[in-house]
């Protein structure tokens, strides 16, 4: 198989790292899915498996070896993606620091990649996380996708052995899947012919 035509690297971020998070169950019903796919494998990335420093290093100042080090840890994966899907809770109306963490500490990483999102929250399925990552992913110039899959009151929606019990989510998954797809391989070949520059 050529590089071309390769499957994608699809990193898959667990956004929430709190005691009691319910991410993994969404992350590993995600991968089970992209698992079924020819065209894509996953890189399970889990913030709390892989913390990041919270504190940035003076302007002034190199940083630290333990910073270097937390993040020397995570940068390589997130620079083999071809593509992300985030999976965010929804706290207070937006997203988890965590997430916002692992955006700033990175940069030419996320440069012409696509992003997918799986929510989950409430009542609003953790919609308003999406549509803030979706700025701050614009700042770092990735391309998030139309697509999503949103849990609402997610709590009822998963059986014991993570598997969803509402058969719309898997249609929605294959949708942002598809979609995913099509930028991530788009955007691969053309960075082949033209690299990015910001």
């Amino acid at each position: 198989m050529t590089e071309q035509n390769s499957p994608l690297q699809v990193a898959v971020i667990i956004g929430s790292t709190r005691n009691g998070r319910f991410g993994p169950v969404v992350a590993n019903w995600l991968i089970s899915h992209i698992s079924q796919r020819e065209d894509m494998t996953a890189d399970l990335v889990d913030l709390v498996e892989t913390p990041l420093p919270t504190q940035f290093p003076a302007f002034d100042k190199p940083p630290s070896e333990e910073v270097t080090s937390l993040v020397g840890a995570v940068a390589p994966r997130l620079a083999a993606a071809d593509a992300f899907v985030l999976v965010t809770p929804e706290y207070n109306h937006s997203f988890p620091a965590p997430l916002k963490n692992i955006i700033d500490w990175h940069n030419e990483q996320w440069h012409a990649k696509p992003v997918g999102f799986v929510s989950y929250g409430g009542l609003s399925g953790g919609l308003r996380a999406v549509e803030q990552l979706r700025v701050v992913l614009a700042e770092v110039h990735a391309t998030t996708i139309r697509n999503t899959v949103s849990f609402h009151n997610y709590g009822q929606l998963f059986d014991a052995e993570g598997r969803t019990t509402d058969p719309a989510s898997d249609v929605a998954a294959k949708g942002m899947l598809d979609q995913l797809a099509w930028w991530g391989e788009s955007l691969r070949d053309a960075k082949r012919v033209r690299p990015y520059t910001v």
